[in-house]
């Protein structure tokens, strides 16, 4: 069951050292997800063999160009490519003007429909949710409106213990009932609990992105528990006043975010162009949460199934 984050651009907002600005593409099981799309996004998914076609849900945190100059090129490739499938764009407010601006300017309208989702950033909202994955937008506290996201997985389903089956000669309504959460009681009387029948399934795997913002205390309530969290770190501590100054976050930040939420690992990005070598991030946050990487473009982070078995 895949569960796969490759980063497509780890800069801040003036690109430097080869770093692209913002984008990052997640998939879940047979979903796909593009999240910020920033300049050059589409040549990046090229570069690290990643269709574009396979993709039906973009999401925009903000409207600095950094996080969605890409978007225009991306859409007008669809249309080239003869996309037919609609397509949904999660955004604050103010993006699909931009949109209809540009198609307007190039004198028509996409030959697929767009659904432009504008997300609230006042609150926690749900955004979307089926059979594989929930997804949720949460205020994040920068410049312009602003909104990370966090991506659950569905729970699975129990799994009945085929031994069970064989020692009480488990009927298929009997185990269709387990599998839905029932005890069960024998004919004999005896009464079986549904734990001591199943299997508890692995628990479902998370994911949650935070940039552009700076340090809010807050947010390690929202991204409680994930499983990777990816945070901005757009300075290190050497310039925690121009990270106040901007509202962004230092790395050393990001990490007493991780900490405080129990995340199991955090992916830090949005390096500063000032750093030449982002090892220093890395770093700097270690000290505070050592499970931390620095983002590489062209790098797939796994999330792996814990299994309980």
């Amino acid at each position: 069951m895949t569960f796969e984050l490759t980063v497509l651009g780890v800069s801040a907002a003036q690109p430097a050292f080869s770093r692209h600005p913002s984008a990052q593409f997640l998939a879940i099981h047979n979903q796909r997800f593009l999240i910020d799309c920033g300049e050059g996004t589409q040549m990046q998914l090229s570069a690290f063999g990643l269709r574009r076609s396979n993709l039906d849900h973009i999401f925009i945190t903000h409207l600095h160009g950094d996080h969605y100059f890409g978007l225009m090129g991306l859409l007008t490739s669809f249309a080239l490519n003869g996309r037919t499938a609609p397509l949904m764009v999660y955004s604050p407010a103010g993006l699909k003007p931009i949109v209809d601006a540009h198609a307007g300017v190039m004198g028509g309208t996409f030959p697929y429909t767009i659904h432009f989702v504008e997300v609230l950033t006042d609150r926690e909202t749900l955004l979307l949710e089926n059979e594989f994955v929930t997804v949720r937008a949460f205020p994040l506290d920068h410049r312009i409106p602003t909104v990370g996201y966090r991506f659950d997985e569905q729970p699975r389903p129990l799994k009945i213990n085929p031994d069970k089956i064989a020692e009480f000669g488990l009927s298929i309504p009997q185990i269709k009932a387990v599998k839905g959460g029932e005890d069960l009681v024998l004919e004999s009387g005896l009464h079986l609990s549904n734990a001591a029948l199943t299997i508890p399934p692995a628990p479902p795997r998370s994911f949650a992105y935070c940039s552009d913002t700076r340090y809010r205390p807050a947010l390690a309530e929202v991204v409680q528990g994930v499983d990777l969290l990816y945070h901005e770190s757009t300075f290190c501590e050497d310039a925690a006043d121009r990270a106040a100054q901007t509202m962004h976050a230092t790395a050393a930040e990001a990490a007493r975010i991780a900490a405080a939420a129990g995340v199991k690992q955090l992916l830090l990005g949005h390096f500063s162009s000032r750093y030449p070598e982002t090892t220093v991030f890395e770093q700097e946050a270690r000290t505070i949460f050592p499970n931390t990487l620095a983002a590489e473009e062209g790098q797939t982070y796994t999330v792996p199934l814990q299994n309980l078995e």
